[in-house]
């Protein structure tokens, strides 16, 4: 009977052999304590189209240039006012299909951001602007 459950169960100096294959074989939803990777479950590099990155962390074929800085076009021309009646000026602020252009694209700093939407939504309420261009 000791030679049946000898070869069943693995003796001690077998043992490191087969850890690395522990963390394999046991199910995802037992590791716990790691830390989960967002996505939804799904590995390193599953999900993207390009595959995983390479180690740089930047992707193949692109050139790192330095970003130009955005400035706000308010500030720099130290603007106190942004007048509702100028089209010209607030049409730049905004897309080809009526929406307000954000500040990360802009530059414009919060303040006068704040202040763009008002002066947009006035005059787009006088009908000086379009609220939505035809389709």
């Amino acid at each position: 009977m000791a030679d049946e459950t000898t070869p069943q169960t693995p003796a001690p100096s077998e043992a490191p052999e087969s850890a690395p294959e522990a963390p394999a074989s046991t199910p995802p939803s037992a590791s716990v304590g790691r830390p989960h990777s967002s996505g939804g479950g799904q590995g390193q590099g599953q999900g993207r189209p390009g595959g995983p990155r390479p180690a740089g962390g930047m992707k193949r074929g692109k050139r790192n240039y330095p970003r130009k800085k955005k400035v706000c076009r308010f500030c720099s021309d130290k603007v106190d006012l942004i007048d509702y009646k100028k089209v010209d000026v607030l049409q730049s602020f905004v897309q080809d299909r009526g929406k307000i252009l954000p500040r990360r694209i802009t530059g414009t700093c919060a303040k006068h951001q704040r202040w763009l939407m008002v002066a947009i939504k006035r005059a787009r309420n006088i009908a000086l602007m379009p609220f939505a261009t035809e389709m």
